[in-house]
């Protein structure tokens, strides 16, 4: 498949779902089953290895050229196929220009900081993917349904009140505006998974001893807030949804799909970049063809 095509069909995969002014934007009208019209799950699985060659195309120049960074983040219930989509979509990259961090409930010394230095620190520099798993909107998902949480973060009690998750937003918005104007690209995934496929993954964990490991009692309790995270994931989308930072809020119930949707959103946001190989001078041609010169003339 010609790569101009490739990008065409990666496109129209993965924009019905993306959000980039999200004041009008509502959960309820994103179906978590939905397909985008694509029946053939053979099809799809061939589309998607032709995405996973092209981006391993595309992640060669940008570390050659060096001047742009990718940070994907992926938001999302537990057992929606966050690592699933990370390992599928990414698995033609070379590791060296590519970085996963996983952002778990925060240590005693991020605590003493503000809410985004842990993830500022793993902001991928020129040249390079990095991929959030969860991110900073953490500060704005757990912490919020969870508001004990909060009280630990030792802010002073003033700064604690009712604004404080719009100021969040702002704060994240502001960050975000920040990195694109210093050449990093955020592309961020929302997988929407139904309860009912939630529960499905669960029960599968549970019977299936090699995923026995994956399955965890704060699943569960998390589940019982679900309502209070949909709120919560609707409401950070309505707000943090921007043309330079916009979110994709991808069906998650059908693990092919949701792969082939995110693999569609990274394809369309490289390309868009128009990224090259950096182009030799007449001096560093004149070096090369002086080593090609020394290589031929030698016996060994």
């Amino acid at each position: 498949m010609k790569v101009k095509n490739l990008v065409k069909e990666a496109a129209s995969v993965a924009s019905p779902y993306r959000i980039s002014k999200g004041e009008q934007f509502r959960l309820k009208d994103y179906d978590s089953k939905d397909t985008n019209g694509i029946k053939d799950k053979k099809q799809a699985k061939k589309f998607l290895e032709h995405s996973v060659e092209l981006l391993s195309e595309f992640q060669e120049k940008l570390y050659a050229q060096d001047r742009w960074a990718l940070l994907i983040i992926f938001q999302a219930m537990d057992a929606a196929g966050k690592d699933g989509a990370i390992k599928h979509v990414m698995s033609g990259i070379n590791p060296q220009g590519c970085s996963v961090t996983s952002f778990k409930a925060p240590s005693a010394e991020e605590l003493e900081h503000d809410c985004l230095w842990r993830a500022h620190k793993a902001v991928p520099q020129r040249g390079k993917i990095g991929i959030f798993n969860r991110s900073y909107y953490e500060e704005v998902l757990v912490v919020r349904v969870h508001r004990e949480l909060l009280e630990g973060e030792l802010l002073p009690k003033e700064l604690m009140g009712k604004e404080i998750w719009e100021q969040r937003y702002q704060d994240i918005n502001n960050f975000e505006q920040y990195l694109t104007r210093n050449g990093v690209i955020v592309l961020k995934f929302f997988l929407n998974l139904s309860k009912a496929e939630q529960k499905k993954r669960f029960l599968e964990r549970l019977e299936m001893p090699e995923k026995n490991w994956k399955f965890s009692m704060a699943d569960i309790k998390e589940r019982g807030f679900w309502k209070d995270y949909q709120k919560a994931y609707e409401e950070m989308i309505q707000s943090t949804a921007t043309k330079c930072a916009p979110w994709y809020v991808i069906p998650a119930d059908n693990k092919w799909f949701t792969r082939l949707a995110v693999a569609g959103a990274i394809i369309e946001t490289l390309h868009s970049l128009d990224l090259e190989f950096p182009e030799v001078d007449r001096e560093k041609k004149k070096e090369l063809a002086q080593v090609r010169k020394a290589l031929l003339k030698g016996k060994e």
